[in-house]
C-alpha cells in the first residue's frame, strides 16, 4: 500500500467513513540504519542549550522538519507527576524542541501521549502544557489522545505481534519526533524510546508485557521516529516507572539525540551504569535490523 492510498484509508477509518475493519499495511516503514550510527550526546543546566546543541551535531532540525510539515513530538506524559519526580519528559527539554520545529517552519506540531495516570492531572502536573502555552502559538497543539483515531495496522515482520491499534496522528505525521525520559521500569528494568512507543497504541497495553521486549521490537518496525531525543537531564533511577520520591532521582542533565532509535536506546542504558545486552527490547530491536546497539560501532560526538 502506497503512502497517498494508506493516509486516505487511515482517514476514512478514523472518521467513521469505512464501514469494514480495513488491513492496513506499512510496507515503507523499515529503512536500514547506517552501519555507524551518530549519538549525540550534551551536558548542561540550560535545557534548550542542550537541544541546541545534540540537533547542531546532527545536522540541525532543517534534517528533520520541512516547511509545512505535520509534526508529532511525543514526550512521556504518562504520569501525574512534577519534573522534579522525573516520571515524565521535562518540560523545558520538550518546549526547546517544538520550537525548534516551529523555527523551521512547520505547519503544525502536535504534543500528546495516552497517560496511565487521569490524563488532565498528568499533562497540567508534568509542567508540559504550561511550558507549551507559553509560546502563545497556534500551530502548536497538546490534545488529549482521542480513542476514535486509533487505527489497525498489520505488522509483516512481527514475530510476536501482527496486528495493532496505533494512533492515526502518528501514522500521518511527515516527522515523528520520540522524546522519551530515561528511568527505571520494574518490568523492562528501564524505559526508554523503544518503550515510549507505548503512549501511541491502543488497545489493552497491559497484555503487551508477556513478551514485552519481542512486542516493543514488533511495533518499532512500523512505529519508527525520524529523531530520537531521550531525556536524561533526570533520571529516575528506582521505583520506576511511576516513581514518587525525589530520592529516586539523580540529576544528570544530560540529553542524547540519534536518527537511530536502538542505538539511542542502547547509549542511555550505559548511563544507568548496565549495557545494551541487557535490556531486552534492545536486543530485540538490533535482531530485527531496526538499529546498532554496539556502542562501539557508534560515532559518538559528546557536547
Amino acid at each position: 500500500m502506497n503512502r497517498r492510498k494508506f493516509l486516505q484509508d487511515v482517514f476514512l477509518w478514523s472518521a467513521g467513513l469505512s464501514v469494514s475493519i480495513p488491513h492496513f499495511t506499512i510496507a515503507e516503514a523499515v529503512v536500514a540504519q547506517p552501519a555507524s550510527p551518530l549519538v549525540a550526546l550534551a551536558e548542561g543546566s540550560d535545557y534548550g542549550e542542550l537541544v541546541e546543541k545534540v540537533m547542531s551535531s546532527l545536522g540541525g532540525m532543517g534534517k528533520f522538519v520541512r516547511p509545512g510539515d505535520k509534526v508529532v513530538v511525543k514526550p512521556n506524559i504518562g504520569w501525574d507527576r512534577t519534573p522534579e519526580q522525573a516520571a515524565n519528559t521535562h518540560p523545558l527539554v520538550v518546549r526547546a524542541i517544538v520550537e525548534q520545529c516551529l523555527e523551521m517552519g512547520a505547519g503544525r506540531v502536535h504534543v500528546f501521549d495516552r497517560t496511565c495516570n487521569e490524563k488532565r492531572r498528568s499533562y497540567k502536573n508534568s509542567g508540559i502544557i504550561d511550558s507549551l502555552k507559553s509560546l502563545k502559538n497556534r500551530k502548536v497543539r497538546y490534545d488529549h489522545i482521542d480513542k476514535r483515531k486509533f487505527v489497525p495496522v498489520d505488522i509483516e515482520r512481527g514475530k510476536s505481534l501482527t496486528r495493532y491499534e496505533i494512533y492515526g496522528d502518528v501514522l500521518e505525521a511527515d516527522c515523528y519526533i520520540n522524546v522519551p525520559i530515561a528511568k527505571h521500569h520494574s518490568i523492562s528494568r528501564l524505559t526508554l524510546g523503544l518503550k515510549n512507543s507505548m503512549g501511541v497504541i491502543g488497545g489493552n497495553r497491559g497484555r503487551l508485557h508477556h513478551d514485552l521486549a519481542q512486542n516493543l521490537a514488533d511495533l518499532a518496525t512500523v512505529i519508527q521516529p525520524k529523531l530520537t531525543i531521550v531525556d536524561a537531564t533526570r533520571m529516575l533511577l528506582r521505583n520506576g516507572p511511576q516513581g514518587g520520591r525525589l530520592e529516586d532521582v539523580k540529576i544528570a542533565n544530560t540529553l542524547i539525540a540519534s536518527r537511530d532509535p536502538v542505538a539511542a536506546d542502547a547509549y542511555a542504558t550505559t548511563l544507568f551504569g548496565l549495557q545494551p545486552e541487557d535490556i531486552g527490547s534492545t536486543v530485540a530491536a538490533y535482531g530485527m535490523g531496526l538499529g546498532e546497539m554496539d556502542i562501539k560501532k557508534m560515532r559518538i560526538v559528546k557536547l
